[in-house]
């Protein structure tokens, strides 16, 4: 048994990691939601690499979010597809880190979807 929330998800993600890879034809799109902002990238699990990678706090929503609320996590999710769309990227698999799918992680995968993302 875990001591606290906090390991109990690290559980949860480790669980979830050993079924969920990323491969050169669909990148994993990792979630890492925080107490005030969430974060989001594409991952090349075979090199190790980072290839694109949105957040609550990228230059590009300045004044456009307010607060960390649902809305901002589905604008996350809309930039990040944007910007992996302009990387040549088009399918990807979602890490939901241990998160529940619901609330902010749901509305940013879908944020993604919309934006043009196939998971």
């Amino acid at each position: 048994m875990s001591k606290n929330a906090k390991e109990a998800r690290e559980y949860r993600k480790l669980r979830i990691r050993k079924k969920v890879r990323g491969t050169p034809e669909r990148l994993r799109l990792s979630v890492y939601r925080g107490n005030a902002n969430i974060y989001s990238q594409i991952i090349d699990d075979t090199k190790g690499v980072t290839l694109v990678a949105a957040s609550s706090l990228s230059p590009e929503l300045k004044g456009k979010v307010k607060g960390f609320t649902i809305e901002t996590a589905r604008q996350v999710g809309e930039l990040l597809a944007q910007k992996a769309k302009a990387a040549g990227i088009e399918k990807v698999v979602f890490d939901r880190g241990g998160y529940r799918y619901h609330g902010k992680v749901k509305a940013l995968s879908e944020g993604a979807r919309s934006g043009g993302l196939k998971f």
